[in-house]
């Protein structure tokens, strides 16, 4: 066996781990809303507990509504998330397909690309989703920081 007759798979080799640059962007996209997530769920539980200690219902109504807000943000987390698995998995079959077409004699030689397109599309969606919910978080910081400062000055 020639040398270089090993170039071509060495090629295919090479193809198939440039997904892994976006694999590795999507895990700490994903790592991110996992962590948004598990604060946003610990908020709700402070603030479930904070309205069964509470029997003000001007306080009741506004912990109503952070309460709401917090929920808006769990479903762009949500979202978010399985995006983010849906671009692991595309870029998985990138790979794959990489592989199966090399395999197959080029007989597949637009679904890698597709595969890579979709999952960078599915990327796209989750940061935009997940800068939605970055937005909802910093109103629900100002509206919480609005209510302590009246509270704090003796407004209603």
């Amino acid at each position: 066996m020639h040398p270089l007759s090993a170039l071509p798979q060495y090629a295919v080799l090479t193809a198939m781990l440039a997904p892994a640059f976006f694999l590795t962007a999507t895990a700490a996209l994903l790592a991110t809303a996992n962590a948004r997530l598990s604060r946003v769920i610990d908020r709700v539980r402070s603030l479930a507990h904070e309205l069964d200690d509470n029997e003000d219902v001007d306080d009741r109504k506004r912990i109503g509504a952070l309460i709401g807000l917090q929920r808006r943000r769990i479903r762009f987390i949500l979202r978010a998330s399985q995006l983010l698995y849906v671009a692991i998995s595309c870029f998985v079959g990138t790979s794959l397909s990489l592989a199966g077409d090399a395999f197959l004699g080029n007989r597949l030689p637009h679904l890698p690309t597709l595969l890579a397109v979709l999952g960078v599309l599915s990327m796209l969606t989750s940061s935009l989703l997940l800068a939605r919910e970055a937005a909802l978080a910093v109103g629900a910081v100002n509206e919480e920081m609005d209510s302590a400062w009246d509270r704090a000055h003796g407004a209603p």
